[in-house]
C-alpha cells in the first residue's frame, strides 16, 4: 500500500494516530505491532490530517481502549470468534490472541496482502482468516460462511470507523444479518451524529476536521441521532453507549475537554436480547 489516499488509505492515518499512543508515560493501551506497517509518509500524512485538530487522533486513541476493554471482556465470556469488519490495519488479533478464538479480518485484498506481508516479515504468526472483499455489496454472511465461520460459536463484532462512511440501509442491513444468522454474538461501533456529517455542529474546526476527509475521497454519509431506533429496527438491544467525551473525562481527568467534537462522537455495543427463529 502507498497511496493515502480515499478510505483504505485512511486505515494508515487511522493507525498513526493509535500509534502515538505507545509514547506516554501511562497509555491508554499498547500496540507494538502497529508500528510495523508506518512509515514518514504515513506520519507526514496523519499530521497533516490532524493539523489543528488534536481532537481527531484523540477520538480514536479513546475507542481503541473502548474496543479493547469490550473485546477483553468477550474473551472472559467465552467468545469464540472475532471478527472485524473493514478491519484496515487492526491489531488485535496479534495483540490479543486468546487459546481457542479465532479471528475474521475483512478488507480490501491489497490492505490484507500488505498486512499479511508485515506481518509475516516480522515473524509474527496467528490464527487470523483474512477475508478479502465488501462486507456490503459481497454480503457478510456470504463472506464469512465461505471461510469457516460458525454461525453457532459466540462471537463478537467489533465494527470500528466504518458506520460513517455509509448508510442507514447498509448499516441496518449489517446489523439485521447478524441477528437473524448467529446463535449469539454482541457488536460494537463508533458512530457521529448527524451534526457532524451535516457541517452543522457550529464549530468550524470540526467541519473542517470533516472537510479533510471528504477531500482525501474518504467522506462520512451517516450519523445516528437515535441509536434505540435503529438497534430496535435491527432486533437488537442497546447494552452499552457513551460519548467520548464520558471517556476523555474517566481517562484523561487532568486534561481540559475543549472540543464539542467528543460530545459528537459515540460508542456503543448492541446485542440480540434472544434468538429469534424464522
Amino acid at each position: 500500500m502507498t497511496d493515502i489516499q480515499d478510505v483504505t488509505g485512511t486505515a494508515f492515518i487511522v493507525a498513526e494516530f493509535r500509534a502515538q499512543e505507545n509514547a506516554e508515560p501511562h497509555p491508554l493501551y499498547r500496540d507494538p505491532i502497529v508500528p510495523l506497517f508506518l512509515n514518514d509518509r504515513t506520519r507526514q500524512a496523519a499530521e497533516r490530517m490532524a493539523a489543528g485538530f488534536p481532537p481527531g487522533g484523540q477520538g480514536v486513541k479513546l475507542r481503541t481502549r473502548y474496543y479493547d476493554d469490550h473485546l477483553d471482556a468477550q474473551l472472559g465470556n467465552g467468545c469464540r470468534q472475532v471478527v472485524i469488519l473493514g478491519a484496515g490495519l487492526d491489531t488485535r488479533g496479534v495483540r490479543k490472541q486468546a487459546p481457542g478464538v479465532t479471528y475474521f479480518e475483512i478488507d480490501d485484498a491489497g490492505m490484507l496482502d500488505f498486512k499479511r506481508a508485515r506481518l509475516t516479515e516480522a515473524g509474527i504468526e496467528v490464527p487470523i482468516v483474512f477475508i478479502a472483499g465488501n462486507y456490503v455489496t459481497d454480503g457478510l454472511l456470504r463472506l464469512l460462511d465461505a471461510n469457516g465461520f460458525d454461525f453457532d460459536l459466540p462471537t463478537y463484532v467489533i465494527w470500528e470507523g466504518n458506520t460513517m462512511y455509509l448508510n442507514r440501509p447498509a448499516v441496518l442491513s449489517v446489523l439485521t444479518d447478524l441477528r437473524k444468522s448467529l446463535t449469539s454474538f454482541a457488536i460494537s461501533f463508533d458512530y457521529l451524529t448527524e451534526a457532524v456529517i451535516d457541517y452543522a455542529t457550529g464549530d468550524d474546526q470540526t467541519s473542517a476536521f470533516v472537510r479533510r476527509f471528504a477531500e482525501m475521497g474518504a467522506p462520512w454519509h451517516f450519523g445516528i441521532d437515535d441509536l434505540g431506533a435503529l438497534a430496535g429496527d435491527a432486533g437488537l438491544i442497546v447494552v452499552d453507549k457513551i460519548k467520548t467525551a464520558d471517556l476523555y473525562r474517566t481517562f484523561w481527568p487532568s486534561r481540559p475537554l475543549d472540543s464539542i467534537w467528543f460530545d459528537n462522537y459515540s460508542l456503543c455495543t448492541l446485542a440480540a436480547s434472544k434468538k429469534i427463529s424464522l
